[in-house]
């Protein structure tokens, strides 16, 4: 069920994003903590508009936001080294790609999804 979430800055190079997350959820997978591979869901949203700071020369710093929403019952350990996992992969993904244009920050937040969600399989 984990729905994974990224955003980013438009000052912030991604050159595959399809190729970030399935590294992604490959690395959320190869955790263990999941059942199935196809119950991970990423996704990457667009960001147009940001602001870093106050003035115009922080605009330089650019940043990464991971939000991994998953079903109760995980304890605060497992989640942070889902976070810990989702940081160094991110890292290793496209760090190398940013060519000194932004500094880049990346932030995981690994949070419990309301306890009133419902899902259901149309189609299969």
């Amino acid at each position: 069920m984990p729905h994974l979430t990224i955003q980013a800055t438009p000052n912030v190079t991604i050159a595959h994003e399809e190729s970030l997350l399935k590294s992604l959820n490959k690395a959320l997978w190869d955790s263990g903590y999941f059942g199935k591979p196809t119950d991970i869901k990423a996704r990457i949203i667009p960001m147009e508009t940001f602001l870093v700071g106050v003035e115009d020369d922080e605009q330089a710093y650019g940043f990464i936001y991971a939000n991994l929403k998953l079903m109760s019952g995980r304890d605060i350990e497992n989640r942070n080294q889902l976070a810990e996992l989702l940081v160094a992969t991110i890292e290793e993904k496209i760090g190398g790609e940013q060519s000194g244009r932004a500094a880049l920050q990346v932030c995981v937040e690994v949070e419990e999804i309301s306890a009133v969600y419902h899902k259901k399989m149309l189609g299969s």
